[in-house]
Formats: C-alpha cells, structure tokens, sequence
C-alpha cells in the first residue's frame, strides 16, 4: 500500500490561499477517482476539489473554516501499489455542485468513476433508509438531487447503492416503495418547552457574503428611493410575446425588460453605470452596461453578470439571466460570471414583499430591487380600475449619486416600463 498526498491546486488569478469550506468526506471513508472531497471558497466563487485516485482517507488537512495556503496538504489517501509516497496537486477544481435545495436545475446524466486499481467501496443496499447527520452531505448527482427535490424527500435519509455511498434513482424509488418519502424524527408536542441551541459556524460563501455586506454598509452612503410602477401594459405585452413565440424563442419574465429599461434609462444617466474606487477617489463611468442579478443559491446570495446587456435582445438577455442563475444555483458560475457588474438588479419573485432596501454591490453605485407584482383598485381618468401594480425599491451611494438624479433614474425606469413600447424606440 501506499499514500497519495493531495495539495491544495493553484486555482489561478493570482490567488495564494483559499478557505476550506466543507469536507465531504472523513478519515476512513474510500473514495473513487472524480469522487468530490471537499468544497473551498475563493474571493469570488465556491469550487469543488475531485479525488484523482481511488482509495482510502488517512488524514485531513485542515477544519471547515480554516484558510489554507496554495501547495499546502489537503488530504492523504491510501492507495494500492508502491509504498513510496506520492505527492500530487489535486485535479483541476470544478464548480460545486448543486446544494439539495436549489430549484430549477436542468436533469444531467448519471455520471460513473472510471475504472482503475486501488480499492473501490462495493455497492451495498441493506434498506432504502439510512439515518444520517443533519448536516452531512450526501454523495449524489445534481439530476439525483432534483428528483429528490421534485419527489419531496430528504437526501440524508436514503441509502446510497451506487460507488462510495452514491444515491442513484433507484435508491429513491426503493425509499418511496417503502413509504418512507415523509419520514423524518417524530415531532416533539405542540406546546413542549424546548431548550435547544444551535451553533452555526460562518464560513465559505457565508462568511464572505456577510463581509461584503458590512463592507458595503460601512463604506458607501447608502440611500434608497421607492417609486410605484403600473406594470399591467408591460405584462400584457410579455404575455402576447410569449404566446407568439415562446416555443420558438423561449419565455420571457419580466427581468429582461427591466434589463433592457436599465439600458434605455443609462444613456441619460450615465452616472448610475459607474464604479467608484473611493481610496484613490477615482468615478469610472462605463459605455458597457454589465447588469449584475443577484441570484439566491443554497450557500447564499450570489451575483452573476449579464455582460453587455445594452447588445442584447429581449431573447438574448432571457436566455442569458436563466443560464447564469442555473450556473450560480448549481454552484457552477465561473469567477469571470461572478465579477464585473458595473450596475445591479434584485429580485425576491413572488416573495418581493412591498418594500426593500438593497444594499450595494460596491463599488457599484447603483442598484435596482424589484418587488412583488399585486393586482389593486387604481383611478385612471377618473375611472376606478384594477390594475397590476409594482414598486421599485433602488438604493444609491450618495457619495456619487445625488438623490434628485436618483428619482430622475428610477421615474425615467418608470416612464420606459408603463410605456413599453419606447423601450425599443430608438
């Protein structure tokens, strides 16, 4: 036998060291060759570390949370064959995969490891119910997961057949055979005093957003602008396009018509589509509109970038914003698709609420939030009528934006929505 030394790759960009997130496996485990070990955060993205080798884990490299130089040991697995020890960097990292929860991830092929020596974990079925560890991840396919996700069960609670522990389709029809798709821990009583704490430690993407975040806040001046939008004309005429050519162009939301108002809107206030350096206080205004869409992923907020937006389509830009969110959701946006925005667009969907206040993707001065469309009684030439009503809710960096050029902004964003039709006036 002998030991295979894994190092932490050199991912690039000049990047030195990056936080181990998450292990998903431990000392004792075997693996298989393009088997995921672990999960690392660098400053922009969160990528998966493969196995090269099949064998067996001896020993860890660092804890969750920890940051870990480039070169520095990962993790050592023993291999079959020569006893000398082998020294390796990792393979070439690979986007996460998809957390259990993200929705809408389009179905891929069952994947399998390729064949070679060293010792591979037999198949194993004893039951199509396996208790595992809440937190514990369990090794499956991202079209496993979503099959899990659309047939309501919980991942950790199926017994993997496949290589290493892998669940495959067929373990979770074995588990819905057995009746167990709603199995969980039997709930306390109703009204049960509890007296259970949780200590959650921030880390990976969490931690990096939670320091963007407070970057953002203390750094810029913020300041946010609400303004009501009548949404019915723009509505009705997606509803038409996607009737007309939804099935030759695919559908269109609401989203690549704010992208294309954002646009319009910019080239009367250039200003907006600006960065600011604020140490070498130097503003950066930009010809190319690079629309940021934050993007809710199961590890957290994440903000892929619709580059040259004012080039695009309203097609071009729908095709554009979904490919990008299925790439952030299934953890496989590049560090290029997660950098560059030079303006930001948010939306919660159907969960937008009334009113938000979204804070800035620094050094972006601008950003736009879209809340939840509602159906309400509006006087429109002295007639009661109901109408689809939506609000913006927009912050700025008031060390750049003035607020009266903020209301211009957004009421020029209004005028371009509730008139759709000089969206493509040019």
């Amino acid at each position: 036998m002998g030991t295979h030394v894994i190092k932490m790759p050199d991912i690039g960009e000049g990047i030195a060291e990056v936080e181990l997130s998450q292990w998903h496996v431990k000392v004792g485990d075997l693996v298989v060759e393009d088997q995921v070990l672990a999960d690392v955060m660098t400053d922009k993205a969160m990528v998966d570390i493969p196995s090269p080798v099949h064998g067996k884990v001896i020993a860890l490299g660092g804890q969750p949370g920890e940051v870990m130089a480039v070169g520095s040991v990962l993790i050592s697995i023993e291999v079959e064959g020569a006893g000398n020890l082998k020294e390796s960097a990792a393979p070439a990292p690979v986007a996460a995969q998809e957390p259990p929860a993200a929705p809408k991830v389009e179905a891929v092929a069952e994947s399998k490891p390729a064949a070679a020596a060293g010792p591979r974990p037999a198949p194993v079925c004893q039951g199509p119910m396996v208790a595992r560890e809440a937190d514990e991840r369990p090794l499956a396919s991202p079209a496993v997961r979503k099959h899990a996700l659309d047939l309501g069960i919980q991942l950790r609670l199926v017994r993997g057949s496949g290589p290493a522990g892998r669940v495959l389709h067929e373990d979770l029809e074995a588990y819905l055979a057995q009746g167990q798709s709603n199995a969980s821990a039997p709930a306390a009583a109703a009204y049960a005093q509890r007296h259970d704490e949780e200590q959650i430690q921030v880390i990976g993407m969490r931690r990096k957003i939670a320091q963007r975040m407070q970057d953002a806040t203390q750094r810029a001046a913020h300041f946010s602008y609400v303004e009501e939008i009548d949404v019915t004309a723009i509505e009705e005429l997606r509803a038409h396009l996607n009737e007309k050519h939804g099935t030759s162009r695919g559908k269109l939301t609401l989203l690549p018509f704010l992208v294309r108002a954002l646009v319009v809107a910019l080239r009367d206030f250039p200003q907006m589509n600006a960065r600011y350096d604020d140490e070498a206080q130097v503003i950066t205004r930009l010809g190319a509109v690079h629309v940021g869409v934050a993007t809710q992923s199961d590890v957290g907020l994440m903000v892929p970038v619709v580059r040259h937006a004012e080039a695009r389509s309203l097609w071009d830009s729908a095709a554009e914003i979904s490919r990008l969110a299925n790439a952030a959701r299934n953890g496989k946006a590049s560090r290029d698709e997660l950098s560059g925005s030079t303006i930001t667009l948010t939306s919660l969907g159907a969960l937008g609420g009334i009113v938000s206040t979204p804070v800035l993707n620094l050094p972006e001065v601008a950003i736009v939030g879209v809340n939840k469309i509602v159906e309400r009684p509006m006087v429109v030439k002295g007639q009661v009528v109901i109408r689809k009503m939506m609000n913006l809710s927009s912050s700025f960096d008031h060390r750049v934006v003035d607020g009266m050029d903020a209301a211009l902004f957004i009421q020029a964003i209004r005028g371009l929505i509730e008139q759709p039709a000089t969206l493509f006036v040019e």
